[in-house]
């Protein structure tokens, strides 16, 4: 079976899809290969490439990587070509596994995506790219499948799997005494991001915003978490320029407790902001890309925010700083407001928390064993359901 994650998160939603091929056929030899990260790999698959080399930000910035990405492509096309697997899942990373799921398609193999590519933020004319290259798309949001009614697309809302693993969640308490933290200092997570594109675009602002915060008030404690060893020894280096190592703590690979820790979340737009919801923690986010990117996505915007909590609210809940926007004053501005305000913006987002409940792993099972198989997943949210996948 051929998947290709892109990102971090793409790779903990591997892992899971995993997970749940196994538990939905006991007993038999699974055969995963592709593209994955840590969390895939140590399920057993085996990746063929770096995931690293895929996990590129914005529009333009792939560009200097195009040979190499054009080159991946063709190989893994050739690779599935001769010896086609029982199906291919793109996760995520659309740019890159549309147009691969598009042509394996063509020679007869299923193919299906799990996350829908951001219709409902730009580029709305993807809907009918989606539906040329894959027969089935799994939808972790709950208004997405009713965007493809108008095209021959079985569609299924699967739920995001943050929401039951964070019903789960420790307390702020027992991560504050995990980390050595006080229970009574404030406490401010940075994270810029779990790729080295992002890293270098937000990280230097993020640290002076939070050095800025701590000059209003020395108690406070600023966590910055990296998502693997590249961007802890990326994120040091941000450090050690700006001669802030005793003022931030660099955490490796525990953003998550460095959210639940947090009293505020200072993050860059992506599935953090999801994640910082499901937790109810305030949060402001930083976005900003190189500047022909940013003019490009600005034309074909069909949304005004780019954080996930807005999108789902249809209005500004979360305080966005983007683009030139974007300054360590802003930032920590905005912080400040939320350290104020305490559990407002909690209170205001609960409802669109309480939307996005549905257990992914349950979902996920079927639809897996569906696209093995051939037939259909029934969706029972809007989106077309029930046509053959190959």
């Amino acid at each position: 079976m051929a998947m290709i994650a892109g990102e971090s998160s793409g790779d903990v939603l591997g892992s899971r899809v995993i997970r749940a091929l196994r538990a939905q056929f006991p007993g038999r030899s699974l055969h995963l290969e592709g593209v994955g990260g840590q969390a895939m790999e140590a399920e057993g698959f085996h990746s063929l490439y770096p995931m690293e080399r895929l996990a590129v930000m914005g529009l333009m910035e792939p560009l200097g990587r195009l040979p190499e990405l054009l080159r991946m492509r063709r190989e893994l096309y050739r690779r599935w070509s001769a010896a086609p697997p029982a199906f291919f899942l793109g996760i995520d990373a659309p740019d890159f596994n549309l147009a691969l799921a598009r042509r394996l398609r063509k020679g007869g193999l299923r193919t299906a995506q799990l996350v829908s590519p951001t219709v409902w933020a730009w580029r709305q004319g993807r809907i009918h790219t989606v539906a040329r290259s894959v027969d089935s798309l799994l939808c972790l949001f709950p208004f997405e499948p009713p965007l493809y009614n108008e095209v021959a697309l079985s569609t299924t809302f699967v739920g995001h799997p943050l929401v039951a693993e964070l019903q789960q969640a420790p307390t702020r308490e027992s991560v504050r005494r995990k980390l050595g933290i006080d229970q009574n200092v404030p406490v401010v997570a940075l994270l810029p991001g779990s790729r080295g594109s992002e890293v270098a675009q937000l990280g230097q602002c993020l640290i002076d915003a939070g050095r800025m915060l701590r000059a209003r008030d020395s108690r406070r404690q600023l966590l910055m978490p990296a998502a693997n060893g590249e961007r802890l020894q990326q994120c040091r280096e941000l450090l050690k320029i700006s001669s802030a190592e005793g003022e931030v703590r660099l955490l490796e690979g525990q953003s998550r407790d460095a959210m639940i820790a947090a009293d505020v979340v200072v993050l860059a737009s992506g599935t953090a902001t999801l994640e910082a919801m499901l937790l109810q923690r305030p949060m402001v986010v930083a976005y900003r890309v190189a500047k022909t990117s940013w003019a490009l996505m600005s034309r074909l915007a069909v949304t005004s925010f780019v954080a996930l909590p807005n999108i789902l609210a249809k209005s500004p809940v979360v305080p966005e700083l983007l683009q030139d926007a974007l300054t360590p004053s802003a930032l920590a501005l905005e912080a400040e407001i939320l350290l104020a305000q305490g559990d407002a913006q909690v209170l205001a987002l609960r409802p669109f928390v309480a939307a996005m409940e549905r257990d992914f792993d349950t979902a996920l099972g079927p639809a897996m064993e569906a696209l093995v198989s051939g037939a259909s997943a029934v969706d029972g949210t809007g989106g077309k359901a029930g046509a053959k996948l190959g």
